[in-house]
């Protein structure tokens, strides 16, 4: 794997945990429960890493 690859996939997980937490955060924000914003924090994050797997197969 080089460097870029390497790269490319950790900026990949930084935006998904950036992505996920705001996510987490406005659903908390209107008015859920910590535990609903979770939830809902880990399926977008979960629909961000299927649509990127997605992608890297496609391209292989």
């Amino acid at each position: 794997m080089t460097e870029a690859k390497i790269l490319a996939l950790l900026l990949a997980c930084s935006l998904i945990l950036n992505l996920s937490m705001i996510v987490g955060l406005i659903a908390h924000g209107t008015g859920v429960g910590a535990r609903q914003a979770v939830l809902t924090a880990a399926g977008a994050a979960a629909t961000c890493l299927a649509l990127y797997f997605a992608a890297v197969s496609a391209y292989r």
